[in-house]
């Protein structure tokens, strides 16, 4: 079983401003055709490693064969990727056997409903648990046009 020392200093390694190479089955384009594309034809092409931020990594469970991590990290990290490359930094390898998204931008997974409980509301409850339309552009800037780019766009 590994360390708890052992851990928080892989832990710490990966915290912060990191660098990641994108994994061939992914959506990232190269001369306008998706990487998996060329994965599942068995060509491998060269990426080049892109910065991304690991804000907190948190052990959640450990056990002799594997480990819980929660990971709060920017768009654009791609987390099986974190977790061969967390394997590798603690000498044993590893691959995910679980991955949960519980929050996207400042959606969480704890104001969901499931459908079975939506189904159980009344019309105008379903309506009630609605989000307004502009709660998802919180982090833009708002932008007013006027009526000919409005008409443009």
């Amino acid at each position: 079983m590994l360390s708890p020392d052992r851990l928080a200093q892989v832990s710490a390694q990966f915290t912060g401003t990191i660098t990641q190479v994108p994994p061939m089955h992914s959506a990232l384009k190269k001369d306008g055709k998706a990487l998996y594309e060329y994965a599942r034809a068995g060509k491998v092409i060269e990426r080049e490693a892109r910065p991304v931020t690991i804000h907190a990594l948190r052990l959640v469970a450990q056990n002799s064969q594997s480990i819980q991590i929660d990971a709060t990290v920017s768009k654009g990290t791609y987390i099986r990727t974190l977790g061969e490359d967390i394997g590798t930094a603690l000498g044993c390898g590893a691959h995910l056997t679980a991955l949960r998204r519980v929050q996207t931008g400042d959606f969480s997974v704890a104001q969901a409903i499931s459908l079975d409980d939506l189904a159980a509301l009344s019309e105008a409850e379903r309506l009630g648990r609605l989000l307004p339309v502009d709660s998802l552009l919180g982090g833009f800037t708002p932008i007013t046009l006027d009526a000919e780019n409005a008409g443009r766009f």
